[in-house]
């Protein structure tokens, strides 16, 4: 598996898949069998895989708590990312949650314990609270890169303005840089286009996709009833007759998975992977596996190679509107300058 760092403005290096620990443990009542995750994690390793993601929350702690007893004697082997922000086993009242320092500091405590570390290599703020100063959660993550606890820090589902902020804050001040984002992305979500990619892109920032199947959906697996995450968890399942771009889609990836003769999670992963290939900055997707055979087709997606006809077609189809103002600036304009009428082509400027 190829190794990159993960953005420009970083020294990171992170496989070119990050293993999504959400599925590892029991305590959801849906997960990865005892018995498979650390089959599973072996298997990572054996295929050049060294980035792990997890958070304080995932299974009530179960995952980190797993994570620690299998990073037991080659913690080094691996960089480790963990989230907190929304709670976990160590309590998810008002003062155990959100953004703020003291939430901050005893979640990487806890993290700390349960991952039987004493470094985290990248802590995530998993979501913003909107109540936290971007300032204090700046100067947090700074504190912790100092006592030595978190070596990178990242923001998890905020907003690029949010985001945009809190880069520049780091940079002024010479605190620990925002290093990467983690958002949702696939061919049946890609929102992150209008806003989160182009800024990282444009900062130099790793960005870390999670759900690259669209929940299975991409599997194409809810058009004969199979259950999935979406239905195990509870999620609102927004089926692909739900939505006419999303329908398009999941037909056009089963497509082309038919006349390049593979499953469509590997064309909807080879996708993405495609996707971080024309990136100039570090873009991952974040598998979530939870069974040994899952993750044999995940990275079965690693040799597979979409033609740019096949690319591009799954790019169209499911290609959401940007919305304003970033139409208007698709399209040439023609401003008066200084009293003399000049052509500004903003056209040109490539689309994520």
């Amino acid at each position: 598996m190829q190794h990159f760092t993960f953005g420009r403005n970083n020294g990171l290096r992170v496989s070119a898949l990050a293993l999504g620990a959400v599925t590892f443990g029991s305590r959801w009542a849906y997960g990865s069998t005892s018995e498979d995750i650390p089959r599973i994690v072996d298997k990572f390793a054996d295929a050049g895989g060294t980035f792990i993601d997890t958070a304080a929350n995932y299974q009530d702690g179960d995952s980190e708590e797993s994570l620690g007893r299998l990073l037991d004697g080659r913690r080094d082997d691996f960089t480790v990312a963990t989230k907190f922000a929304i709670g976990g086993k160590d309590g998810s009242g008002v003062l155990q949650t959100g953004n703020s320092r003291r939430a901050m500091t005893r979640a990487v405590e806890g993290s700390l314990r349960r991952l039987r570390t004493d470094y985290i290599d990248l802590l995530w703020v998993h979501f913003p609270d909107f109540v936290t100063p971007i300032d204090e959660i700046v100067r947090g993550l700074d504190d912790l890169a100092r006592a030595g606890k978190i070596l990178y820090a990242g923001l998890s589902n905020f907003p690029a303005w949010m985001t945009s902020r809190a880069t520049t804050l780091a940079e002024l001040r010479g605190a620990i840089p925002i290093s990467g984002i983690q958002v949702e992305y696939s061919l049946v979500e890609r929102s992150a286009d209008r806003e989160n990619l182009p800024m990282a892109e444009s900062l130099g920032l790793g960005a870390a996709l999670w759900s690259p199947l669209g929940g299975g959906l991409l599997t194409g697996k809810y058009r004969t009833g199979s259950k999935g995450r979406l239905t195990e968890w509870n999620r609102v399942v927004h089926t692909e007759t739900d939505d006419p771009v999303k329908a398009a889609t999941v037909d056009a990836v089963l497509a082309v998975a038919s006349e390049i003769g593979v499953p469509a999670a590997q064309v909807a992963v080879a996708w993405i992977l495609e996707r971080a290939r024309r990136s100039t900055t570090g873009v991952v997707p974040i598998i979530g596996p939870r069974t040994v055979e899952q993750l044999d087709s995940y990275l079965a997606a690693l040799d597979v190679r979409l033609d740019d006809s096949h690319y591009q077609r799954l790019d169209e189809v499911s290609r959401i509107r940007l919305g304003a103002p970033f139409e208007q600036l698709a399209r040439d304009v023609t401003l008066p300058i200084g009293g003399d009428t000049e052509v500004f082509a903003p056209a040109q400027i490539p689309r994520p």
